[in-house]
């Protein structure tokens, strides 16, 4: 099985399952620490009409009315293909909102890799990155997209990023 999560034991676990970052838009994780410091599982159920899920666990849900994307990618240096795959999902997300519909993107915390596909949501959607990275950190948590590789992903644009990831040998 290939690794999709990288260690980041210095970085706080988010206090909330997910937290809405545009109205409908919404980001989490599977994993949330509770008040007393205790890591709980994030169990989705019928919250949301679609649940885009970069890392996945048996037994998180989501339930059976939501509409769930399965798309593992790396909380890491990305290649042109997951680039895009980011991009296809930032897509998609914008048009379940278009549509109406609760969109929660989650990976492991909610900090890095559903951060880099909302993001991309919302500059899709007109923000600039910078704005689009802050609304996920205030969104979010301080530490959304500490990842710097995703953030220079977003500043970039996924398109470029993907040229220049494609020249790598």
């Amino acid at each position: 099985m290939r690794k999709t999560r990288q260690r980041d034991r210095d970085v706080p676990g988010p206090h909330s399952p997910w937290d809405e970052i545009a109205p409908g838009l919404w980001m989490g994780g599977h994993y949330w620490t509770d008040p007393d410091g205790e890591l709980r599982p994030a169990v989705v159920g019928d919250e949301f009409d679609l649940v885009i899920s970069l890392f996945t666990r048996t037994g998180h849900g989501p339930g059976p009315r939501a509409e769930h994307v399965v798309a593992p990618i790396p909380d890491a240096a990305l290649d042109a293909h997951q680039l895009h795959t980011v991009q296809c999902l930032a897509r998609t997300a914008g048009l379940a909102l278009d549509a109406g519909l609760t969109t929660l993107v989650r990976c492991h915390s909610g900090y890095n890799r559903s951060g880099l596909v909302v993001a991309q949501c919302l500059i899709d959607r007109g923000l600039a990155p910078a704005e689009a990275i802050a609304c996920v950190r205030r969104g979010r948590s301080p530490w959304a997209l500490h990842n710097a590789v995703f953030t220079s992903y977003l500043t970039v644009g996924p398109d470029i990023a993907a040229l220049l990831v494609g020249l790598d040998p």
